[in-house]
């Protein structure tokens, strides 16, 4: 069990790792830098990638491999409604946004760059949300209103 305990913070790391490239990539764009928006968006493809993997690792052998539920929430108060209107939006973008990620890099790695712009500048805003919401999630559930 004592192994499961890196994976939230992991998790965090992986999050606010992905929202910093994500948003030095946007930077750079407009700053016509074109080779460093490509590679910090990129690695934000990689980050996020690996983010996905180790969630469901984690919940996986959580549930199966031990038999526990998910964390739950502390807080009491007005905490609660801000803490699980935040967990919602994010729950619900970051379900979504996978395939609208792949078909963004599909098309800049084909050079199609009019069809890139247009469905990056949905796609990004909506990235870097559920990146910085994920770890806002992680800082209020484990170190604002941790449970263990």
């Amino acid at each position: 069990m004592d192994a499961l305990q890196i994976f939230p913070h992991l998790n965090g790391f992986l999050n606010l790792t992905s929202g910093l490239f994500l948003a030095s990539g946007f930077f750079f764009i407009l700053r016509k830098k074109v080779h460093a928006h490509r590679f910090c968006m990129l690695t934000a493809t990689i980050i996020s990638s690996i983010f996905v993997v180790s969630y469901l690792t984690y919940h996986a052998l959580l549930t199966y491999a031990y038999g526990l539920g998910p964390t739950r929430f502390t807080g009491e108060g007005l905490a609660r409604p801000i803490y699980f209107t935040i967990l919602l939006s994010h729950t619900i973008l970051a379900a979504g946004i996978g395939p609208f990620v792949i078909i963004t890099l599909y098309h800049a790695l084909r050079k199609n760059f009019a069809k890139h712009r247009k469905i990056a500048r949905l796609v990004m805003p909506i990235w870097l949300y559920v990146s910085m919401t994920g770890f806002t999630v992680y800082m209020i559930l484990y170190h604002l209103y941790p449970s263990r």
